[in-house]
């Protein structure tokens, strides 16, 4: 019953939450005509820069093609990838998107990076990002595939070590601190705070000092974001818009290719205006001495229908 309140309250947030991710990739094109041919090309030349297909044509969970002309429901899951030098890393941030055109809606997962599950591909238990550490986002994809029984569409991976290239081509990004913290020798105190790319970066790092551990990073993360598109959708960005595109084009790859982002700029924006944040619930605890979050096959089953009746799927 309390499950039932709290993801309740966790709807009527739905307004204030991420628009879609993917509005980063896109966020020029809806102002391309008042700049011109120049700007268009720019945009295109970045965003193929950034795609990088899968091993794969389509999800084995799919047994049709999606089509957005026709707008079926997609979900693309967010990589947010803690890479440092030639170190492929982890990822620092998991984040699932599905959208639904049909009845104008997205729901967004944030799952727990310490959440244990089953590597596939690997055959054994182990945390969730990990996969990435084993085998990239192929691995990724089809660990959370299999974790949440859906099909994951497509993917977009920002480089969080340098994601804050991005928030200083934007000319930084406020948020709102509802907790005062010091990490890695900066102060952050209580309320709203305009953050540079260095201590943006800081700042969605942190999660021992805070009490609601990794979900209060994810919720730092989210305000990143947000704070991206924000300032990235605002008419003065035009005017930066080259820097923006170069830290694109550096620090983030996807499966989709320019075209369909316009197709699902054409089609699925709409949905950008109802979206329901939801957190798995879990219990955190230490096997071996190593700390995982566990989720209970039940949590996971009420999930996976949940998602699978957004998406139109068995």
């Amino acid at each position: 019953m309390e499950k039932a309140r709290v993801r309740k309250k966790r709807k009527s947030k739905k307004k204030k939450g991420l628009k879609i991710f993917l509005t980063l990739l896109f966020l020029f094109i809806a102002g391309i005509g008042v700049y011109g041919y120049s700007i268009y090309s720019s945009v295109e030349k970045t965003l193929n820069r950034t795609h990088e297909p899968l091993d794969r044509p389509k999800s084995e969970k799919r047994t049709e093609d999606v089509i957005f002309k026709e707008k079926d429901p997609i979900s693309v899951l967010l990589l947010g990838v803690d890479q440092r030098g030639s170190d492929r890393g982890r990822s620092d941030s998991l984040i699932l998107l599905t959208v639904n055109p049909g009845d104008q809606s997205m729901k967004m997962v944030s799952i727990p990076r310490d959440t244990r599950t089953e590597i596939i591909g690997k055959g054994k238990q182990d945390k969730i990002n990990h996969a990435y550490a084993f085998g990239g986002v192929d691995m990724s994809i089809k660990t959370v595939e299999n974790f949440l029984d859906i099909p994951i569409d497509y993917y977009v991976q920002v480089n969080m070590e340098s994601f804050k290239d991005i928030v200083d081509a934007v000319g930084g990004v406020t948020v709102t601190n509802n907790l005062d913290f010091t990490y890695d020798g900066e102060h952050f105190q209580k309320g709203t705070l305009k953050l540079n790319g260095e201590k943006a970066l800081k700042y969605s790092r942190m999660r021992y000092e805070d009490p609601r551990g990794d979900f209060g990073r994810q919720e730092r993360q989210r305000q990143i974001i947000q704070g991206v598109i924000n300032e990235g959708a605002s008419i003065k960005s035009l005017t930066n818009y080259g820097t923006i595109l170069d830290a694109i084009g550096a620090n983030v790859k996807t499966n989709l290719t320019f075209d369909q982002m316009k197709d699902i700029q054409a089609n699925y924006k709409e949905a950008r205006h109802s979206l329901e944040q939801i957190q798995i619930d879990g219990k955190g605890g230490k096997i071996n001495g190593i700390y995982y979050y566990n989720v209970s096959d039940a949590e996971r089953t009420e999930l996976s229908s949940t998602l699978k009746q957004h998406l139109n799927v068995q």
